[in-house]
């Protein structure tokens, strides 16, 4: 089995096919940007982005990537070059803790791959369920607005 993580074709172990993508992409390939929060789905800690859509990978198989692409936040910069979204979590001071972090611009990307310029409803609607216990929900919805501008 194999898919394509972050632009680049991998192999998936056939022990971990049954095991959550979230843990393969952490414990298995190292990638430790998503992270494990409820494990069943509802807070969005680690959202990653497949095919185009933002998805909880601790409540996918690892198996049901087999032959699509999975994406990471550890492949938005390219270099010292960062994402839009990251750059406007940085130039808002967005985080706090840092721990959704990750999961929000996961989510917000693939909001602004799938919408360029959202509404403010739209932006509410993609990133419903991304919880943060900091509370930096404004913070966040203005740097999604922010990196629409810029992309």
């Amino acid at each position: 089995m194999s898919f394509i993580l972050n632009g680049e074709s991998r192999e998936i172990p056939s022990e971990w096919a049954d095991e959550p993508l979230l843990y393969l992409l952490r414990e298995h390939f190292g990638l430790t940007g998503a992270k494990y929060g409820c494990g069943v789905g509802i807070c969005g800690a680690c959202t990653v982005i497949v095919e185009g859509d933002a998805v909880r990978s601790c409540v996918m198989r690892a198996g049901d990537v087999e032959g699509v692409a999975v994406r990471t936040v550890e492949e938005l910069a390219a270099g010292e070059r960062l994402h839009p979204v990251q750059r406007a979590w940085l130039d808002l001071a967005v985080p706090q803790c840092g721990y959704c972090q990750s999961g929000q611009i996961m989510a917000a990307v693939a909001l602004l791959e799938q919408t360029p310029r959202p509404s403010e409803t739209e932006i509410e609607a993609a990133m419903d369920g991304n919880l943060c216990r900091c509370g930096t929900y404004r913070r966040i919805r203005a740097a999604i607005t922010r990196a629409a501008e810029a992309v």
